[in-house]
């Protein structure tokens, strides 16, 4: 570890330690998250896409593209793959008619909320039976630490 603090600009050990491990660990979550449910199909892309809108609410395609790093073609083809899909909907932007402005459907808010909750139901039947009372205590401090670094 030494030589890893040394190169990260003389970090403690144990800095470097802990920034590796949460991205693992992260890494690792995620990807049983996504294992935990059926896609439907959907690609990561076009999941991303669904669940940005989800969260930040309508945006245009250009400023999907932008948030997703992609050209604005790429975000076309994954906006139409979502509007067959009966995800999103489109709907003229009150402040520039030649624009759209692309959100969410009833249709696929519904299935953004089906795939969070199987995720949270995998994960706390996890906690429940992989884990005592004190170490889930455990959990939810050192959650509220990875909090306030995500606020840094």
């Amino acid at each position: 570890m030494t030589g890893m603090a040394e190169t990260l600009g003389g970090m403690s050990a144990s800095a470097v330690r802990a920034a590796h491990e949460i991205r693992v660990v992260i890494g690792r979550l995620r990807r049983r998250f996504r294992e935990t449910y059926d896609n439907e199909g959907l690609t990561p892309s076009q999941t991303s896409v669904l669940s940005r809108l989800s969260k930040e609410g309508p945006a245009s395609t250009s400023a999907l593209a932008a948030a997703e790093r992609v050209r604005p073609q790429s975000m076309a083809a994954t906006l139409a793959v979502l509007e067959e899909r009966g995800l999103i909907q489109r709907r003229p932007d009150p402040h520039d008619g030649r624009r759209q402005l692309v959100s969410t459907s009833d249709t696929g808010s519904a299935y953004l909320d089906d795939k969070r909750r199987a995720g949270e139901e995998w994960l706390a039947q996890a906690l429940e039976t992989g884990y005592t009372e004190a170490e889930r205590e455990t959990i939810l401090e050192a959650l509220a630490l990875l909090d306030r670094l995500s606020r840094a």
